[in-house]
């Protein structure tokens, strides 16, 4: 199982494939087994990265708070580890952010970005309210609650679901909770004009609570292209992972240089 040492905490990885990189983020309990898919179908033509954050699935518990700047760090570390210069960065969600916050932090280190479902601030109550209860049941007693209906929502099928589920259950509540508690904290959207890279937008047509976020980030970012996938809610990358991963395989190609070519709004 490989692991990487960061400054004494150890994160899992995986590394899959050839080719130009690209490393996935998740959201908050669920792990890297959310793209099984993805690690599956890209690695047949990219280098593909995934890894579980800190106290996640097979990470260690962090004494130290998840924060996505503490995030953006670790994923610096595993990049430096496995020698890549430069990757596509691919977050689903509230890992949209975090992807966000890298390419703010770091904008040298990567080639572009895949935002799936993701956001640049949460914004509206009803995501308020979501992430609010999130935060309540992400503890020792009702963490089992909150993982069985995350998973649940995240699976395609009852393999995916038990995959999902049982990695979610490595996870510690403490850091769980802080990395949801950082979600609605967090905003970049007034620094989204300093990206100057090429973004992949991908949202579902069906996820009306999202599409705020979509034309937010579409609006403010300057090279941006966004998708919309038909008959599709929030949870893309199990769900409606043979188009995301087209959607992603035709970025990259278009990308894969230096992101030289532009499609703007």
């Amino acid at each position: 199982m490989p692991m990487l040492d960061v400054y004494g905490i150890s994160l899992y990885y995986t590394v899959k494939g050839v080719g130009v990189p690209i490393i996935f983020i998740h959201p908050p309990l669920l792990t890297s087994a959310n793209f099984m898919y993805q690690l599956e179908e890209l690695s047949q033509t990219c280098k593909v990265i995934t890894f579980d954050m800190r106290g996640h699935g097979r990470s260690q518990y962090s004494n130290q708070a998840i924060t996505y700047p503490l995030i953006v760090e670790d994923i610096r570390h595993l990049l430096d580890h496995l020698g890549v210069k430069k990757a596509f960065i691919c977050g689903y969600s509230t890992g949209g952010s975090i992807l966000l916050e890298f390419l703010l932090t770091y904008p040298d280190r990567a080639l572009g970005g895949i935002v799936v479902s993701g956001l640049s601030e949460v914004k509206d109550k009803y995501l308020t309210r979501r992430i609010s209860l999130a935060i309540k049941l992400a503890n020792a007693r009702t963490l089992s609650v909150l993982a069985l209906s995350v998973s649940w929502s995240n699976s395609n099928s009852r393999e995916s679901f038990r995959k999902i589920l049982k990695e979610a259950l490595k996870g510690e509540a403490r850091n769980i909770e802080q990395y949801y508690r950082y979600c609605l904290q967090f905003n970049c959207t007034n620094q989204l004009q300093k990206i100057d890279h090429p973004i992949l937008l991908v949202f579902g047509a069906k996820d009306k609570s999202f599409h705020y976020y979509a034309n937010l980030l579409h609006e403010k970012l300057p090279r941006n292209e966004l998708m919309f996938i038909r008959n599709e809610k929030h949870q893309i990358p199990t769900k409606a992972a043979a188009e995301l991963n087209r959607m992603i395989n035709q970025f990259i190609q278009k990308h894969d240089q230096v992101g030289n070519s532009i499609k703007t709004r």
